[in-house]
């Protein structure tokens, strides 16, 4: 399940402070495997169910960084879109993420740098109401002037 708005993007001379875009997504069991392949980390709590419920999570949970990988899709592909450069992230985890949960990342605009090109934005991504992974992007955001 992939629940998004509109892909594209958001000049910087568009963008306002408080615009927000978000994705949804479920988190399979087949994602951790790629995630897993490509990353290579092979970590058994993301793997292995008899592993996992030994560990203080009782079970599996995805990859930290698959669950801030939709912040980079939003960011990429929302707000500010097509043409970003991150320059940084902060990232704090603050729940799990199991298979078959439901991911909302959300970027907001919290500061323009208008001289600079520069967007701070505020990060976060929920599974329900519980917020698992919170932070701030900073980016170089697409111009009308350099088309």
């Amino acid at each position: 399940m992939l629940d998004n708005l509109p892909r594209g993007t958001v000049v910087i001379e568009d963008l306002e402070i408080g615009m927000t875009r978000y994705l949804q997504k479920r988190i399979t069991d087949d994602d951790i495997e790629m995630f897993a392949a490509v990353s290579t980390d092979r970590n058994p709590v993301h793997l292995d169910d008899d592993y996992a419920r030994d560990t203080i999570f009782e079970g599996r949970i995805a990859h930290g960084m698959l669950t801030a990988g939709l912040i980079s899709a939003v960011i990429g592909e929302q707000l500010p879109g097509h043409g970003t450069v991150y320059l940084g992230q902060t990232l704090r985890f603050m729940a799990p993420v199991r298979p078959g949960d439901t991911v909302r990342a959300e970027v907001t605009v919290q500061s323009i740098e208008h001289w600079k090109r520069r967007v701070t934005l505020a990060t976060r991504c929920l599974v329900g109401d519980t917020v698992v992974l919170k932070g701030e992007a900073v980016v170089l955001a697409p111009s009308r002037k350099f088309d």
